[in-house]
C-alpha cells in the first residue's frame, strides 16, 4: 500500500496547481501571478525614473570628482550649455513623437546664425540702398528662415512621401552647404551693430539677464511650457501622439495627419533657429559650421528622455532633463580632464544604452499587459 502511495502522490500535487481547463485559477497560483505581475511592474516603474536616476548619478559623481563643480560660475555656464540642447530637443520631441525625425536641426542653427549676421552687418541691399533692420526684426525674420526650412521638411515628407530620415539627411547638406555659401566659408564677427543706425543691442539676447538668471534660461523656460502645453492640452498634442501610435488609424479617423506633420517639422525648424540666435549672440560671431552634430545630441536627449523613437509615446519635460544630462556629461567630462576623443566615445555608449533601455521598457511593457 505504501509503495503505491508513493508513485500516486507527484501526479496528485501537480493537479492541485494545474486547474482544469475553463476552471478558475486557484489561489495558490493567483498568488504567483499577481508576484510575477508585481516584479514586472516595479522594473517597469524603475526604467520609467531612469532619467531621473541618470540626472542624480552624474550630478553626484562630478560634485564627488570635481572640486568646483558646483559652483555658482560653473552652474551658469552649463546652463548656457542646456539651453542650447534642450531647444533643440524639445522640437525634435514633438518630430519623433509623430514617427518621425530631424536631421536637419544642426545645420539650421549654423545657417540661422549666419542669417542674423548678415543682417546685422550688412543689412538687404535693395538697389543703391542698404536696409539696416533693428534686433527684432532680425530676430523675426531669421525664425521666420527656420520656420521656412521646417516647412519644407514636412513637405517633403507628407506631400511627396519621402522617408523622414532621408528628407532631412538632405536638408541637411542642403542647409550646411547653404551656411557655408552664404559668405564663401567665412564668419560674420562683431556683431555688435551700428548705433547710428539703431541696430545694436543683439548681445543681450544670449548674454542679458533678467533676475539674474540669463535670457536664454527664461526662453527655455517659455518653450519648455509652450511645448508642454500643446502637447498635453491641446488637440494638436492629441494628434501628434495619436500619429505617433497608429498612423494608418489616424488617418482612417479623420485626423488632418499632413497638417499636423507641417506643424511639427515647422516648430522644429523654429526652435532650431532660435537656438542659432541664442548661439550667435553669446559668440558675437556667426561661424556657418555651428550646431554641427547638435541633431544627434538632441536626438539623444529626447530618447534619454524617455521618447520612443517609433512615435507616440513620450513627455518633452522628460527630453528637457535629457538634455541636462547629456550637457552636464559634457561638462563634467571636460572638467574632468577625458579627451575628446573618449568624450566622444562615452556620448556614443549613453546614447546606445538609452535605446536599448528604451526597447527595454517597450518589451517589458508588452509584457506586463500581457499579465493585465
Amino acid at each position: 500500500m505504501s509503495h503505491i502511495s508513493s508513485r500516486h502522490a507527484p501526479h496528485a500535487t501537480a493537479t492541485q496547481l494545474e486547474p482544469p481547463h475553463g476552471a478558475e485559477p486557484t489561489a495558490a497560483s493567483g498568488s504567483l501571478l499577481g508576484s510575477r505581475k508585481g516584479r514586472l511592474k516595479l522594473l517597469l516603474r524603475i526604467l520609467k525614473l531612469r532619467i531621473f536616476v541618470a540626472l542624480a548619478v552624474v550630478l553626484l559623481y562630478f560634485s564627488l570628482t570635481t572640486g568646483n563643480f558646483l559652483s555658482t560660475a560653473n552652474l551658469l555656464i552649463m546652463a548656457q550649455h542646456i539651453t542650447v540642447i534642450a531647444i533643440l530637443s524639445i522640437g525634435m520631441t514633438l518630430v519623433i513623437l509623430t514617427g518621425g525625425i530631424d536631421l536637419s536641426v544642426g545645420s539650421v542653427v549654423g545657417f540661422s546664425g549666419m542669417v542674423a549676421g548678415f543682417l546685422i552687418s550688412r543689412g538687404i541691399p535693395l538697389g543703391d540702398q542698404v536696409l539696416l533692420l533693428n534686433v527684432f526684426e532680425v530676430v523675426v525674420v531669421t525664425c521666420l528662415v527656420g520656420l521656412a526650412i521646417g516647412l519644407v521638411n514636412g513637405a517633403l515628407v507628407t506631400w511627396l512621401n519621402v522617408a523622414p530620415f532621408i528628407a532631412t539627411l538632405g536638408m541637411l547638406y542642403v542647409v550646411r552647404g547653404a551656411a557655408l555659401l552664404f559668405n564663401d566659408g567665412a564668419t560674420f564677427s562683431e556683431l555688435g551693430g551700428h548705433a547710428e543706425f539703431g541696430n545694436t543691442g543683439f548681445a543681450l539676447l544670449g548674454g542679458g539677464t533678467l533676475f539674474n538668471v540669463g535670457y536664454p534660461v527664461w526662453l527655455l523656460v517659455a518653450m519648455t511650457v509652450l511645448a508642454a502645453a500643446i502637447a498635453a492640452r491641446t488637440p494638436i498634442g492629441r494628434y501628434i501622439y495619436a500619429i505617433g501610435g497608429n498612423e494608418r488609424a489616424a488617418l482612417f479617423s479623420g485626423l488632418k495627419v499632413k497638417k499636423v506633420k507641417l506643424f511639427v517639422y515647422a516648430f522644429s525648424g523654429f526652435c532650431a533657429a532660435l537656438v542659432g540666435l541664442v548661439v550667435t549672440s553669446q559668440l558675437q560671431t556667426a561661424h556657418p559650421m555651428t550646431g554641427n552634430t547638435y541633431e544627434l545630441m538632441a536626438i539623444a536627449a529626447v530618447v534619454l528622455g524617455g521618447t520612443a523613437l517609433s512615435g507616440g509615446r513620450g513627455t518633452v519635460i522628460g527630453s528637457v532633463i535629457g538634455a541636462c544630462v547629456i550637457s552636464i556629461l559634457n561638462d563634467g567630462m571636460v572638467m574632468s580632464g577625458v579627451s575628446s576623443f573618449w568624450q566622444m566615445v562615452i556620448m556614443g555608449l549613453v546614447i546606445i544604452l538609452a535605446v536599448v533601455i528604451d526597447q527595454l521598457q517597450q518589451r517589458l511593457q508588452k509584457k506586463v499587459m500581457v499579465a493585465l
